[in-house]
C-alpha cells in the first residue's frame, strides 16, 4: 500500500493542521481544523478534495474552522466521543481503542486525557504516524486545564510506549520555548542542549520543529522521563514517584 502524503499548515498564531492523502482513493483528512482558509488554499493549490476531518479534543483553536469547511465540501467529522454534545459538530464519534478506516490504512484512537478529558490521540501504526495535538509536544506536553497531573503522566506513557521510529505531529509550535524550558530539568542530558541549538537554528530560518520522532523526545523531552532519576534530582524530588515528578515538572514550566 503507497504511503499517505502528509501536509503540514500553519494556522492562527501558532498552531498547525495536517492533511493526509491517499492518492489512490483520492481521500484527503484534516487533523483538526484550526482555520478554514489555510487548508482550503492547500486544498485548492494540490486539487485535493477534503473528505475526513478528525478532531483531538474541543479547544476553539483546534474546531474552529469546521463549519466553512464543512460547507465547502462533503466532508465527514470525526471526533470524541466526551466532547459530541458540548460542540455539536461530529459526524461520527470515536472512544479509546476504537479502529477505523481511512483510505485502506488503519487509524487506532488512543484516549489521552489531561490537557481536556475529551482528547483523543491517532495513531496509524502501518505509516508510523502519530497526531498528538495538545497531549505530547515536541519538547513539551500540553497545559493540565481539566485532568489531573497524574492523569496526564499516564497519557504520556501511553504515547511514550509507541514504536521509537513513530513521527509525531503535535498542535502547536511550542518548540523553542519548550526547549529553552527543558534544559533547565534536565541540565545534564547533552543531546537535549545539542537539541536546543538545532531548533533555535530551525526557528531563526523560519522553519518549523514538526514533525518529531518519537525516540527524540524519549531521549531529551523532560515530560517524558518523569521516571528518570536525573529528572527527579533536577526537581530536587529524588526517589519520589514519577507522576509527582511530573506535576513538579509541569508547575515549573506553567511559570517559566
Amino acid at each position: 500500500m503507497a504511503d499517505l502524503q502528509i501536509v503540514l499548515l500553519n494556522a492562527r498564531s501558532d498552531n498547525f493542521a495536517v492533511l493526509i492523502h491517499d492518492e489512490q482513493s483520492g481521500k484527503t483528512a484534516s487533523i483538526d481544523a484550526p482555520e478554514a482558509g489555510p487548508i482550503a488554499a492547500e486544498l485548492k493549490k494540490r486539487n485535493w478534495k477534503l473528505t475526513d476531518i478528525f478532531v483531538t479534543h474541543k479547544h476553539f483553536d483546534h474546531i474552529d474552522g469546521i463549519p466553512a469547511l464543512k460547507s465547502a465540501f462533503d466532508v465527514k467529522v470525526t471526533g470524541p466521543e466526551k466532547s459530541a454534545a458540548e460542540t455539536g459538530l461530529y459526524d461520527a464519534t470515536v472512544a479509546d481503542g476504537d479502529r477505523f478506516d481511512f483510505a485502506g490504512h488503519e487509524v487506532q484512537v488512543l484516549e489521552t486525557p489531561g490537557h481536556t478529558l475529551d482528547h483523543v490521540s491517532y495513531y496509524i501504526a502501518g505509516q508510523n504516524l502519530l497526531f498528538s495535538a495538545d497531549t505530547l509536544f515536541a519538547l513539551g506536553c500540553g497545559r493540565v486545564f481539566e485532568g489531573t497531573a497524574a492523569m496526564m503522566w499516564d497519557s504520556l506513557k501511553k504515547l511514550r510506549a509507541l514504536p521509537d521510529e513513530t513521527i509525531v505531529y503535535c498542535g502547536h509550535e511550542y518548540t523553542l520555548a519548550n526547549a529553552r524550558f527543558a534544559v533547565t530539568a534536565d541540565p545534564e542530558n547533552i543531546r537535549l542542549s545539542e537539541r536546543l541549538q538545532e531548533v533555535e537554528t530551525l526557528r531563526a530560518e523560519g522553519k518549523p520543529t514538526v514533525p518529531t520522532r518519537l525516540d527524540l523526545e524519549k531521549q531529551t523531552n523532560p515530560f517524558l522521563r518523569a521516571d528518570d532519576p536525573a529528572v527527579a534530582a533536577a526537581m530536587n524530588m529524588s526517589g519520589r514517584p514519577a507522576d509527582e515528578v511530573f506535576a513538579e515538572v509541569r508547575s515549573r514550566k506553567d511559570n517559566f
